[in-house]
């Protein structure tokens, strides 16, 4: 197996990303079927006050990349494995055919409608680059309380940690990892919680509503969020799918399985580009490069090349 397809999470989002991958590719069924779907024009979705609203960034995130996988497909072109981050396992499900493009869809929707709901306000995300995670734990031990939680969240690579809470306890912790030695801080462009026990409460939610879809075991291998590893069962996937939303993304150890598995070239679904340098400063030996980037030529050349 030597390509795999990565799809980004939030913080990839930027206003005109929709219309950028459709002037770039074309795709207006991808559009106009999500449109229908959702009963709203999704080109009307990635103005910079729109992407303001979570769900609204799901949304265009996923069709970015489901839109993504189809330019490919319309070439003959499939990917040997597949892992998303975060909200991107539900274009990476549609990519290993498990859910259909309206069923994962409506299911986005629903995930950040729960998501924003549960935590209107001053809460969110932020990084943390240059520490190790027995280090950030330390911090937010330290820091975290009641009325201020912060945990540890998505594992990206092993010096680049998400952190996930309040706003308030987020800045401290990171003022801190800068003071320890942090190459880098900053806040994140995610206005929710993810991956930490705040959205246990979601997770349970969307539960209900995933096992609701019948969903089809992958045609294409999935690696899951919550312990990096082949699913090879629609219901292991869509169990993935419900609890990561309250569960570390393990996103360092999901791009090692794919190569232990034999990924040589790692594709990043558009809009992105943050899991294309994260794979190429983990697997120097592989290639990473961004669909968003790179033009239709570039990519099935690679692909080509790697399947010889």
């Amino acid at each position: 197996m030597s390509v795999a397809f990565l799809f980004p999470g939030q913080g990839a989002q930027y206003a005109g990303m929709i219309h950028d991958i459709k002037n770039k590719w074309g795709l207006s069924p991808t559009f106009e079927e999500a449109s229908e779907v959702l009963n709203q024009d999704v080109l009307s979705l990635d103005s910079s006050e729109k992407l303001k609203c979570n769900k609204n960034v799901q949304i265009c995130l996923f069709i970015a990349g489901v839109a993504t996988v189809r330019s490919f497909k319309n070439k003959g072109y499939s990917p040997d494995v597949v892992g998303g981050h975060s909200i991107g396992a539900f274009g990476a499900a549609v990519a290993s055919e498990v859910l259909s493009f309206k069923e994962a869809l409506l299911l986005v929707k629903k995930r950040g409608e729960l998501m924003e709901n549960a935590y209107p306000d001053g809460y969110g995300m932020g990084v943390v680059m240059g520490l190790r995670e027995h280090q950030i734990l330390s911090i937010v031990h330290e820091l975290s309380t009641d009325a201020a939680p912060v945990y540890v969240a998505n594992l990206n690579s092993p010096d680049q940690i998400t952190i996930s809470g309040t706003l308030k306890a987020i800045e401290k912790v990171l003022e801190k990892a800068s003071k320890k030695g942090a190459r880098k801080t900053k806040m994140l462009h995610v206005t929710v919680p993810s991956h930490c026990p705040l959205m246990e409460g979601v997770s349970s939610e969307l539960r209900k509503t995933i096992t609701e879809v019948k969903g089809k075991d992958p045609a294409v291998p999935f690696i899951g969020n919550c312990k990096a590893r082949k699913l090879w069962k629609a219901a292991d996937i869509k169990e993935d799918l419900a609890a990561s939303v309250a569960l570390p993304v393990r996103w360092h150890d999901t791009t090692e399985v794919m190569y232990e598995m034999g990924t040589r070239l790692y594709i990043e679904m558009a809009p992105g580009r943050v899991l294309t340098d994260l794979a190429a400063k983990s697997f120097p030996e592989a290639r990473a490069i961004s669909a968003a980037e790179s033009t239709m030529k570039t990519l099935l050349i690679l692909m080509e090349k790697e399947k010889m």
